[in-house]
């Protein structure tokens, strides 16, 4: 799953102390999940800003998933955000850490809802 190889990705770029890379992944971990999430509720997204609208409304609004996971998503995206592109953005390690565990958390809940399915 793409979105298991982002995690993985953003493991070894925060053990290598490269944070903006790290958030960046993080933040795609999460996209490619939530998208997978979208799809199996027969939602086609096409862009970031889609996929955190489209997840609320179609996953967290109908109480199929908790609203934590909107969260998530918008957190990660602003960060992802700020790496990619702000120049003097520097993440403290503890952020990154936090994230990466949002993100596994979220890639597991992703898995379950999708099992369940």
């Amino acid at each position: 799953m793409r979105a298991e190889k982002s995690l993985k990705a953003a493991n070894v770029l925060l053990d290598k102390d490269l944070l903006e890379d790290a958030l960046s992944r993080t933040y795609y971990a999460i996209l490619h999940s939530a998208r997978a999430v979208l799809l199996a509720e027969g939602v086609k997204v096409k862009s970031h800003k889609a996929v955190r609208r489209l997840f609320g409304q179609h996953l967290v609004k109908t109480g199929k998933l908790e609203p934590r996971y909107a969260s998530i998503l918008a957190e990660e995206q602003d960060d992802r955000y700020l790496a990619d592109y702000n120049v003097i953005f520097l993440p403290e390690k503890e952020q990154v850490e936090k994230r990466v565990r949002d993100a596994d958390e979220f890639l597991r809940t992703m898995k379950r809802f999708l099992k369940n399915k």
